[in-house]
């Protein structure tokens, strides 16, 4: 019995075999602390600063602004939180949107019961930002803006370039999460204009457990962590330096991706659109047609359920109703209620992800098993 196809991968992408090579000689021969002074030690070191200097290349940055943490969610805590204290004697207001993942949610929610006063910016019905709104919003107490880049659920991209615009001429700090956006689409600090960006090793082929958070330098920051001195004092702790090497050839990977690639996968992205809206009358697209990663589709299929409709089809095709941290979750996805997507609608949607490794044989087969499956069930 064959595997299912997996069109899952804006919730984890699988280790690409070259990370996992460059992993495995720091879990064996390099195994020293990179604080520590000897051999081993140095050793371990190097390959932290090659690793940085890989990442930093990869979205147009310098190596000291790149810090290194156990993860995305770790990462934007501390741009949201470390920010926010950095400058809490400059002003308690705070701005965000409406459609943002939990790892940012949260964070605001936690800093709104702490005292800061937080406006979330509504959108449109492609889930995205309007500038206009977010200009309106902004205050002479504004002390932080962040707007994810891409979004995870509808793989809508956000006009972070024209929000930054804004931003940097009135001196409040830009912060967007990019974890979704990373090697998709093109992701610089300087173009995109923000002053902290956050990304994800396990949605670009890495090992889940590090993350990265770039710090523009001079940006004001405070460690939300407490510790050691690692990190340039902002996430104490010693560094996982298998994981982080891995990060570093992630990186290095898709800098040197030739761009045929991620258009192969848009247009593999868009024959599985066509596919499953030709055989299935009233299927409705949910987020931007243009303004979207290339490998995002997120459908809602008519008359039925989407939880019900990928259990039909579980066994050739592994996909989900939205983010992977919500996919326990009987409700509406709030990212699609934020959209003003109608409840009914809502619930008949599903989230497909290819990735790097999705093939045209592929895209077929779980094109007549997700067909299959809403004939059975609507039958």
């Amino acid at each position: 019995m064959n595997a299912p196809i997996y069109l899952d991968y804006n919730a984890t992408t699988p280790v690409d075999p070259q990370v996992a090579d460059a992993i495995e000689p720091y879990l064996r021969q390099h195994f020293g602390n990179p604080s520590s002074s000897h051999v081993y030690g140095r050793n371990a070191h190097q390959a932290v600063d090659r690793a940085r200097e890989q990442v930093a290349r990869l979205i147009g940055a310098q190596a000291d602004e790149i810090i290194f943490t156990g993860c995305a969610t770790e990462a934007n805590n501390l741009a949201i939180r470390g920010t926010a204290r950095a400058l809490r004697d400059k002003g308690r207001h705070l701005i965000t949107s409406a459609v943002e993942h939990p790892a940012v949610e949260q964070p605001f929610q936690r800093l709104s019961e702490d005292g800061w006063e937080v406006t979330i910016i509504p959108v449109d019905s492609y889930g995205r930002v309007d500038p206009a709104k977010l200009s309106t919003a902004l205050r002479d107490d504004t002390v932080l803006v962040s707007i994810m880049h891409a979004n995870n659920e509808v793989g809508t991209i956000q006009p972070v370039e024209e929000i930054s615009a804004m931003t940097r001429a009135r001196g409040i700090a830009l912060h967007t999460d990019a974890a979704q956006s990373m090697a998709k689409i093109p992701v610089s600090v300087d173009d995109l204009g923000v002053d902290l960006l956050t990304l994800a090793g396990h949605k670009f082929y890495a090992t889940k457990g590090v993350g990265a958070l770039y710090v523009r330098r001079d940006t004001p920051l405070l460690p939300v962590l407490v510790g050691a001195s690692h990190e340039a004092g902002l996430r104490p702790g010693t560094e996982n330096v298998p994981a982080i090497v891995g990060l570093g050839e992630a990186a290095r990977i898709a800098y040197e991706r030739e761009p045929e690639k991620i258009q192969e996968l848009r247009l593999l992205r868009d024959q599985l659109h066509n596919r499953l809206a030709e055989a299935i009358p009233g299927m409705q697209l949910n987020g931007h047609p243009e303004q979207r990663l290339p490998n995002t589709l997120n459908f809602s299929f008519p008359g039925v359920n989407g939880r019900d409709l990928l259990a039909h089809a579980a066994n050739e095709v592994a996909a989900s109703v939205g983010s992977a941290c919500h996919e326990d979750d009987d409700t509406v996805s709030g990212v699609l209620g934020a959209m003003g997507i109608e409840v009914d609608r809502a619930r008949g949607a599903v989230r497909l992800t290819l990735g790097m490794a999705s093939t045209e044989l592929e895209i077929e087969r779980a094109s007549e098993a997700l067909i299959s499956a809403w004939q059975t069930i609507t039958s």
